[in-house]
């Protein structure tokens, strides 16, 4: 799936460059907008006191994104497990790699905060979305 994101200037430096930080917020919105694609809300999931939470993520910053970039973010999914799933998230600039992170998303009970299975009408739609 792709996510369009423009940078604005909230986004940078006083040099005009990204923040580290907001490529965090990037594949955060790029990853709900994949689950809004498959028909799932985050709102929903939280009404049901269920959510994704990040357990692990790498970044490798290659080329900076800069004022007025308008980027792509790509999203695949690696692997879906019982209780988690990868994935591969890039940041583009037409066809230049400028940031690629792999995020580890778990299914937590929000009431226990515990790990839980993948509601399976999601684990469904994400295992055809590999």
């Amino acid at each position: 799936m792709n996510f369009p994101i423009r940078i604005y200037y909230e986004n940078t430096d006083a040099g005009g460059v990204v923040y580290h930080a907001q490529y965090l917020n990037f594949f955060e919105r790029a990853r709900t907008e994949f689950l809004r694609s498959l028909s799932f809300s985050q709102e929903n999931l939280l009404r049901d006191r269920i959510a994704f939470v990040v357990k692990k993520i790498e970044i490798d910053y290659k080329v900076p994104a800069r004022l007025d970039d308008l980027l792509n973010v790509e999203t695949t999914i690696i692997d879906i497990k019982k209780a988690s799933i990868l994935f591969q998230q890039k940041l583009l600039k037409d066809n230049l790699c400028l940031s690629e992170a792999r995020v580890l998303v778990a299914c937590v009970d929000l009431n226990r905060m515990k790990p839980i299975a993948v509601p399976q009408e999601i684990y469904q739609a994400m295992q055809q979305a590999v």
